[in-house]
């Protein structure tokens, strides 16, 4: 038998909790159940009664963030950037000359089928370029690397579906959590430039990628009809095919797939959205 040790003020709550007779959460701030709003001429909960999983009410509640019949527009976009010229790290990393960005921006329109649940569309365009001016690494007076004239460049076009679910953090509505699932397609084509034996050297890529992808986000009201909402991809699943060729010759072609289950800075979309 476990024993644990309760003081003296509280026996009489937990010998109560355990017989039933007390809420192991007290209600005294829990909402009211039947609170109504009026939003478009119609009356509507302000809570979102869901079934509760477990075998006590943890006192959460979803409250209404975005009522059922609205449309969405908006539009989110990304951008990163990294520079670093002549770095140098101790008696390794002699010379580092490197610049790179990424950019991506993505429309999409939407509408809530449901209390806090909405399907939608996007349209999307992505650019990534990087450039290694120079890259040397001497080991010893015997083993040395030197790398330099290097250029990676990606552009791609995407078109996708998705659906959000919010979950409202307070009765006035202005902060919400959400959860994105969403399906795209993807065509695109890049270019990889280096010198070989002297010459320069170019490797053309073009890919159709299909992605399912999980990103959760937060969002915040600014007033009745814009809001702010950053998203966060941090899974996602994909199917690729890619033909190369290089310098106008074709070289092959293949197939991947995959999942990634991490954090990407560069993968972090801020956007706007007009709420109808």
């Amino acid at each position: 038998m476990k024993m644990i040790w309760v003081p003296d003020t509280l026996v009489d709550r937990v010998q109560g909790a355990i017989d039933g007779r007390y809420d192991i959460v007290s209600r005294r701030h829990a909402p009211d159940d039947n609170e109504k709003v009026l939003l478009k001429g119609d009356t509507v909960s302000m809570v979102i009664r869901e079934k509760n999983i477990g075998r006590f009410s943890r006192g959460l509640f979803n409250y209404l963030f975005i009522p059922k019949n609205t449309w969405q527009f908006g539009i989110t976009a990304s951008y990163g950037e990294f520079s670093s010229t002549d770095l140098q790290l101790f008696d390794i990393l002699t010379d580092f000359d490197f610049t790179g960005h990424t950019f991506s921006v993505r429309p999409y329109i939407s509408y809530f089928i449901k209390n806090n649940i909405s399907v939608g569309m996007r349209l999307g365009y992505n650019s990534s370029k990087a450039t290694l001016g120079k890259l040397a690494m001497e080991f010893d007076d015997d083993i040395n690397l030197d790398i330099s004239d290097v250029m990676y460049r990606n552009e791609a076009l995407t078109a996708a579906i998705f659906a959000r679910q919010y979950i409202g953090l307070a009765r006035k509505g202005r902060f919400g959590v959400f959860n994105e699932l969403e399906l795209a397609f993807s065509s695109g084509n890049s270019d990889f430039r280096r010198n070989y034996d002297g010459k320069p050297k170019l490797t053309n890529t073009t890919y159709t990628d299909f992605n399912i992808n999980f990103s959760p986000g937060l969002c915040v009201f600014i007033n009745p009809y814009v809001s702010f909402n950053v998203a966060f991809a941090v899974v996602g699943f994909y199917l690729r095919n890619e033909k190369q060729s290089v310098d106008g010759e074709y070289s092959g072609n293949r197939f991947t797939s995959g999942a990634n289950f991490r954090f990407n800075l560069f993968n972090i979309n801020f956007g706007l959205g007009i709420h109808l």
